[in-house]
């Protein structure tokens, strides 16, 4: 807006108060971040918030910790990111919002690449020393810890780095084995023979949490089981399994009272078929015809009705019974028994059953008495000494298919009990970690029994792990979104016994002692003595868990307790997930950081640790505090590419947050951040990154636009509210009505909510209205007039809530931005809270006015857009526009407020006679039509409207509110 200049006309540019600002238009996010970093750790930001805070209520967000091995990837910085938006929010909106960081570094994946190292060097893990090994696992860990925290600190994460919490730290692993006691101790603890996820190639159990299903392609066969005696008239009762490898374990075949099933004569079967034509098979009905396919019988005859009655307590004979080198391993027979899981869905409607290798099956084996087997060792491969097939491997070292189950087939062929065969492609488990197939294996482990009633004085929420776990889940937790709640419900209200014992050496080990020569269920199988628990903890505190594997541990901590002859020490180690579900103890309960009552205010997670660290901390907390350790549970989905694909390094199409920061920022990746829903799977990528940039750009004008518009702001301009005109006192009431929504959508964790809101309210409503209007009065008007004071108070209240609400999602932007208008040494825009709005800002009848108004205005801008682009004009400032209202309150409302300014005109006129025919209009608003008149009069050289009065006053070329600013000094 400033003025042309002209030969005849003096140079009026330096008379108007152009906006002043050193901020810059071109960010330089990546160059200058790091220059925030420094100047927060120079000034001890997060101590000094604590210190400021002192005596607010605590806000605690527990730190879901990652895994200590390997560069961060784009979830990690979605993660990271919505935990810092929430805790910098709850922080500026009056709490003390704590965070400490924190890692998880025992476990499998770490002691795998310790190995990897040794097997590349020629070395034998198992003839390196246990304590040298867990040491070097642990300087592994705290490398990666050093790494990861740089790049998170990079991220603009701010928390109590200087600190963290490690489940390595000697206190972490005190604790841990304490929690474990407890367990020892209540009496949910127990040693069962049972199956479990087994994988061969890493040799260890797994818990739920670490299996992830693929796709696999399995043996699939049918199988005959043929009765003893005349029973079933001498028909076999057929079996479908996709692990072969499983019928040397056979044990019993189960059927469905409620399924309806027939006896079924083979008649003409294809060439290579292996049904014989005349023999006698038990199907289910529903599936009898897609056996016969399988089995390449081309017409049957369905010959009886078979009842349950007539299946049950049937004897079977096992189908390798008297196969040539068997030495009579399978020579017994196998009941026919009732069993609810199974289905008529696929298969025969018989359900072959091994105890030793699956859960239902196991279970069915519980009810029955049903004996184990114990034919497959921790590598995979059947024992040694089982006839045939000993030493065979199910899965070899390398994760592929050993040579059992094609073994087990060709058996099963010479012995006439292969009725088809083929294969199949389904979703199969596998570890997360080396990637291998899985299988269910019958070991002897150490679990948390989650229906037993404990005797330990928390029953306020139920007696058992389970029930306490699911009061929590119903009545303690608040779950954001909550279809959350649903999903861990209806996991924790299925899941088996926790498997807390893995074969491993780097953890926790779990810290108890069996009586020699007792069974498992003997009272006296386990030693538990209160005096022994506090001397374990004691040495863990000093020395750390290694102090475990030392020769004499053992004699030391029984002294005087018990006979270190009559007992054996466990040497398996702790579930991780125990790990870090005890993260609750060590760092809420016992950190002077933490909270009285060891619970956060919120745990903060993808989706997936709902089967995780969700889950693992609400199973251990219930059985060793009695309830859950956290109030809230919020949860976030995966990151996904722009097609919507999964991301792998295979296809190439990765995100790694360090190179999104080295193009565009941090600040810029927090943005897609708070852009999206989180609650749902995130999408980015290269044009969603700069769509996002560009959303950046826009919002950094309108601060820029602000800075300009504040320079030299004074105290002494400040106007209060009822002496400002109504467009000020508007944005005050818009201003107001933010504050709630922001508030609001901080407190429930709606960043998208809050983002949007902001980011509408600064480009349309402020850039595109308010802004627009009156730069005019703030670019032209006299320094002290009522109308620019009034507007500059505004800018600066608007100014310190927009600085602060964006604050947590853009704190790299924001503190430049305050920076630019308050330098200082020491001071941060983080040490300052959210603004106190006065509520009396809101004013609804003035709003429903300017709605009107503003509705109004749209009418008239479309219609000189129209003008402007068909060149009949350059500018709005050219026009006079006729304005037809037909309502009589918005006619009155239009002549109440200077509307011409309101539609950046020269001039305008406003009647109710009726809207001409040629008239512009609007069709989403009705009632108003304008007619394009230009404005009279010449230009003025200073504020450029379009006036009668210019050329008439003591400066030459200008009108009559610009000569008097002139006049008077501006």
């Amino acid at each position: 807006m400033a003025a042309e200049n002209s030969a005849d006309t003096p140079d009026y540019r330096d008379t108007v108060f152009l906006p002043q600002t050193d901020f810059p238009m071109r960010a330089g996010l990546p160059q200058r971040e790091p220059e925030w970093l420094d100047r927060w750790a120079r000034i001890g930001i997060y101590d000094r918030l604590r210190e400021r805070a002192e005596g607010r209520a605590p806000f605690v967000l527990h730190d879901g910790p990652p895994y200590a091995n390997g560069h961060l990837h784009i979830g990690h910085a979605l993660n990271k990111t919505i935990k810092d938006i929430i805790v910098r929010s709850h922080q500026m909106m009056g709490r003390d919002a704590r965070y400490v960081p924190g890692w998880d570094c025992h476990g499998l994946p770490i002691e795998w690449k310790i190995e990897e190292k040794y097997r590349n060097e020629g070395r034998d893990k198992d003839a390196v020393d246990v304590v040298e090994f867990r040491q070097e696992c642990r300087r592994f860990a705290d490398d990666w810890v050093s790494i990861q925290r740089d790049e998170f600190k990079r991220l603009g994460i701010t928390g109590k780095w200087d600190d963290p919490y490690l489940t390595m730290d000697y206190h972490a692993e005190a604790v841990i084995a304490g929690e474990f006691m407890k367990l020892l101790m209540n009496g949910s603890l127990y040693q069962g023979s049972k199956p479990v996820m087994w994988s061969p190639v890493e040799k260890t159990a797994l818990a739920e949490a670490e299996v992830e299903y693929h796709d696999h392609t399995s043996h699939t066969i049918w199988v005959r089981f043929k009765p003893v005696g005349d029973a079933l008239q001498g028909a076999s009762v057929v079996i479908w399994t996709t692990t072969p490898w499983t019928i040397p374990q056979n044990r019993a075949v189960a059927f469905n009272p409620d399924i309806a099933y027939g006896l079924y004569k083979v008649g003409e079967v294809a060439e290579n078929a292996t049904a014989a034509t005349g023999e006698m098979l038990v199907l289910a009905d529903a599936l009898a015809e897609g056996v016969m396919a399988s089995a390449k019988v081309q017409d049957w005859t369905r010959v009886a009705d078979v009842s349950a009655a007539d299946l049950e307590g049937v004897m079977l004979a096992h189908p390798l019974r008297g196969v040539e080198g068997g030495q009579g391993e399978w020579d017994y027979d196998v009941p026919l028994l009732p069993g609810d899981h199974v289905t008529d869905d696929a298969g025969t409607g018989f359900v072959h059953t091994a105890p030793s290798h699956g859960d239902d099956d196991y279970q069915l084996g519980l009810r029955f008495k049903l004996p184990m087997t114990y034919n497959v060792e921790p590598d995979g491969s059947y024992r040694a000494d089982l006839p045939i097939f000993g030493g065979q491997a199910i899965i070899a070292p390398d994760g592929k298919d050993g040579p059992a189950n094609v073994s087990v087939i060709k058996q099963l062929a010479w012995a006439g009990a292969l009725l088809a065969k083929g294969k199949v492609k389904h979703s199969y488990p596998h570890s997360w970690r080396s990637k291998a197939p899985l299988i269910y294996r019958n070991t002897a482990q150490w679990f948390a029994a989650i229906d037993k009633p404990l005797n330990d004085g928390m029953g306020q929420h139920g007696d058992s792990i389970r029930a306490r776990a699911l009061t929590s889940i119903d009545k303690l937790v608040k779950w954001w979104p909550q279809s959350g709640r649903n999903r861990i419900h209806s996991m924790v209200s299925n899941r088996p016994d926790w498997v807390l014992s893995r074969q491993r050496a780097w953890g926790v080990p779990l810290t108890c002692f069996m009586k020699k020569g007792v069974q498992p269920t003997a009272d006296d199988f386990l030693l538990r003595d209160a005096r022994l628990n506090d001397r374990i903890i004691a040495a863990f505190e000093a020395e750390g868990a290694d102090v475990w594997y030392r020769d004499g541990f053992k004699a030391q901590m029984l002294e005087g307790i018990a006979d270190p002859d009559d007992y054996d020490q466990v040497m398996d180690v702790l579930d991780v997930w125990f790990d870090s579900g005890s993260t609750h103890a060590f760092v809420l309960r016992d950190r002077q950081d933490g909270v009285p009552d060891g619970i956060a205010d919120v745990y903060m997670e993808g989706t997936d640790q709902h089967r995780g660290w969700f889950q693992s901390s609400l199973l251990q907390a219930s059985a060793t505090k009695g309830r859950a350790p956290y109030r809230n549970v919020v949860t976030h989905g995966f990151t996904l590419d722009e097609k919507g694909m999964k991301m792998s390094k295979s296809l190439g199409n990765t995100i790694v947050p360090a190179k999104v920061i080295e193009q565009y920022g941090a600040d810029i990746l927090r943005l897609w951040v708070a852009q999206a829903d989180y609650t749902a799977d995130q999408r980015i990528g290269p044009e969603i990154l700069k769509g996002t940039a560009d959303s950046y750009r826009r919002l950094r004008n309108t601060l820029r636009f602000l800075l300009g518009a504040l320079s030299e702001f004074d105290e002494s301009e400040r106007v209060e509210p009822a002496q400002m005109p109504e467009l000020e006192q508007w944005v005050l009431h818009r201003l107001a009505q933010l504050d709630h929504q922001v508030r609001s959508g901080y407190d429930q964790f709606d960043f998208q909510g809050v983002f949007q809101t902001l980011f509408q309210f600064c480009t349309l409503e402020m850039s595109a209205f308010y802004f627009d209007i009156r730069k005019d009065a703030l670019y032209c008007d006299a320094a002290d007039s009522p109308r620019r004071r009034a507007a500059r108070t505004v800018l600066d209240l608007l100014y310190h809530r927009l600085v602060t609400w964006l604050a947590p999602i853009l704190p790299f932007t924001m503190e430049d931005v305050w920076l630019s208008r308050f330098p200082s040494d020491d001071d941060s825009i983080h040490l300052h809270d959210f603004a106190v709005t006065p509520a009396d800002w809101l004013n609804e009848p003035l709003a429903a006015k300017w709605d009107k108004v503003r509705r109004a205005r749209r009418v008239v801008t479309a219609a000189l857009e129209v003008k402007r682009s068909d060149k009949t004009i350059g500018a709005s400032l050219e026009a006079a526009p006729v304005i037809h209202v037909e309502d009589a309150d918005t006619l009155a409302a239009l002549q109440s407020v200077a509307f011409a300014d309101i539609c950046i005109t020269s001039d305008l006129s406003l009647t109710r006679d009726p809207v001409p025919s040629e008239a512009f209009r609007l069709s989403e608003v009705p009632g108003i039509g304008v007619v394009f008149e230009t404005a009279e009069g010449e230009k003025c050289q200073r504020c450029w409207k379009i006036l009668p009065d210019v050329g008439k006053h003591s400066h030459p070329g200008v009108c009559a509110r610009c000569d008097e600013v002139l006049s008077h000094g501006h």
